[in-house]
């Protein structure tokens, strides 16, 4: 096929209001000669291109041909000059042409021509001119399998190269190949495949999925085009880049759907930035809404979240209505199969907060369950005014160091323990005692558990917007708000109050009894604390010596964790309480 160019193509292409459509094309085709068949693909993303219509030798072939359409295979003149013009949509004659291309076909040949780049003269980049680009074509494939023409015409998408995932096991299907470029036919069996578009290093792009078994393409010959902008934002809000199939048929181009991970990593996420500003957050996956109104100290389950690919996680306000109010967003390529813990910490807002730590996900590996019988403890260091700490184990260890020296954003890894009620101790590193907390391992039923630690909130909350103060919380496998540790910082390990403490129902509804046996009279205080380390009840008691029962009414507390503690005589006795309607 030859062409040439009127002088002034350069300066029509600038301007050009429109490209082909995809509707029956109305030619004479020359007796003397057999005719060149050929397929016209619209694959300009320019808003003013869309549509055109199409003049052969100045008789109006095409009205309003639309963008992502094509044509069937037409009979064309061969061995002779034809000229095709380019009109805005709704042309009244060929004197409305402000482009056109002259072509000279082979006889008995087939022909791909696709319309692509830009015509307008602002609110594109970068501004690839108006072209159409020629190939030559195949109507059905050379074989039993489908035959694949592939098209860059992506204006603002680098060079790229294609592998196919699988069913090739990542074999490179297309080698790099930049905008207009044709890779010629890839003649493959018809199968469902994943084409992933790649970078020339292998870095992964993003991926399609191309079903030709399901669509029934055996004996085919398709062409694969890039389509549409990489950012629309910088091309007048246009089309977004897709892989686009056209049929020889001709008619709509047909979307590739994005290809579904191939495999998934297991995530939990656990909330624990204490900056008010971030009390609630609405947290997104690739743009889309994944975890809604995501407050402080909770944590979800463990997700099924893809594995392999780049996956973008972005963080915004509570109640936010969209992906475009992402304050902070973090790039992750989860590896398949594998188990993660993503803890948001650190302060959002510019001021208001000493010292200022900024936001950030901070992730380790993780465990849904112990690795033994006993449970498996990961400790994170969270709290954003505290200096580098040190955990020791007083009730069952003896002061053994459980944790040495960490400082803020830093995991202590997985300790595996015995199920058994701990003691620990936070100290500086060089053994000082800070603040010490009850670990209830056995009494909270966490034999077999894997479970997360962390520091939050505060230790000065009058230097950081009265927020909450410090403390060690525990997030379950199982997500939902998490559980505070007692203090246990001044207790009498040997409970000088209480000989015993009972409580049932539990899971309670209205009321909660409460059977005491007390080593002698004293006065106790009975208080319940919500998930949030708030007190929602409390009440002194009068204790006799010997057994006694209380009852506490519960109607008012919502269904939800609690914590019961009976404090006296410089003793804390401390029980899970479940409400239940």
């Amino acid at each position: 096929m030859y062409r040439t160019q009127n002088p002034n193509d350069m300066e029509q292409k600038r301007t050009l209001a429109g490209i082909l459509t995809g509707t029956a094309l109305l030619v004479a085709v020359s007796a003397q000669a057999q005719p060149a068949r050929v397929q016209v693909i619209h694959n300009s993303a320019d808003a003013v291109a869309d549509p055109v219509d199409v003049y052969i030798d100045g008789a109006l072939a095409l009205n309003d041909f639309a963008f992502r359409t094509a044509t069937p295979f037409l009979d064309l003149p061969s061995d002779v000059a034809i000229e095709v013009g380019i009109a805005p949509g709704n042309s009244t004659s060929s004197a409305d042409i402000i482009a056109s291309f002259t072509y000279t076909l082979a006889a008995g040949e087939a022909y791909i021509l696709v319309a692509n780049g830009i015509v307008s003269g602002s609110g594109y980049d970068p501004v690839q001119p108006f072209d159409l680009y020629a190939s030559g074509a195949r109507e059905v494939a050379v074989g039993t399998g489908t035959d694949i023409l592939v098209f860059h015409g992506s204006t603002d998408a680098p060079t790229v190269q294609v592998a196919e995932n699988a069913v090739l096991a990542g074999a490179i299907l297309v080698p790099p190949f930049s905008y207009g470029d044709f890779a010629g036919y890839l003649e493959v069996p018809t199968a469902d495949y994943e084409l992933e578009v790649q970078l020339p290093d292998g870095t992964p792009v993003v991926a399609y999925q191309a079903p030709l078994a399901t669509l029934g393409l055996g004996g085919a010959a398709i062409t694969v085009l890039a389509s549409g902008f990489l950012d629309p934002s910088m091309n007048s809000g246009g089309a977004s880049f897709g892989l686009w199939v056209a049929l020889a048929t001709g008619g709509d181009l047909i979307p590739l759907p994005l290809a579904v991970a191939s495999s998934t990593a297991r995530v939990q996420v656990i909330h624990n930035s204490a900056d008010a500003a971030a009390a609630v957050v609405d947290v997104y996956l690739d743009d889309a809404l994944a975890i809604d109104n995501f407050a402080f100290r909770t944590a979800t389950p463990f997700l099924d979240l893809p594995a392999g690919v780049d996956i973008v996680v972005g963080v915004a306000p509570g109640n936010s209505t969209g992906a475009g109010d992402i304050i902070a967003d973090f790039t992750y390529n989860l590896v398949p199969d594998e188990t993660y813990i993503l803890v948001a910490n650190g302060i959002v807002s510019a001021s208001g907060y000493d010292p200022v730590q900024p936001f950030d996900l901070y992730a380790s590996g993780g465990r849904e369950v112990a690795s033994g019988t006993g449970t498996d403890i990961l400790v994170f260091h969270g709290s954003t005014d505290a200096p580098t700490v040190q955990v020791a184990e007083n009730a069952v260890l003896g002061g053994a160091l459980l944790v040495p020296p960490f400082s803020y954003g830093n995991f202590a890894g997985y300790l595996e323990v015995p199920t058994a009620d701990y003691e620990l101790e936070v100290q500086l590193p060089d053994g000082t005692p800070v603040v010490a907390y009850q670990a209830p391992l056995a009494t909270l039923g966490l034999e077999g558990a894997a479970i997360t630690v962390l520091a939050s909130g505060f230790l000065d909350p009058s230097m950081n917007s009265n927020g909450a103060a410090f403390g060690l919380w525990v997030a379950l496998a199982d997500g939902g708000p998490l559980v505070p540790l007692p203090l246990a910082t001044g207790i009498n390990d040997a409970d000088d109050l209480l000989n015993d403490l009972r409580l049932w129902p539990n899971p309670a509804q209205d009321q909660l009894f409460i059977n005491l046996d007390a080593r002698s009279s004293a006065q106790a205080v009975v208080s319940i604390m919500d998930m949030t380390g708030r007190i929602v009840m409390e009440k002194g008691l009068g204790l006799p010596a010997g057994e006694s029962m209380y009852v506490l009414e519960t109607g008012d507390l919502s269904t939800g964790s609690y914590m019961l503690s009976v404090q006296g005589n410089n003793s804390l006795r401390s029980i899970p309480v479940q409400i239940v309607r």
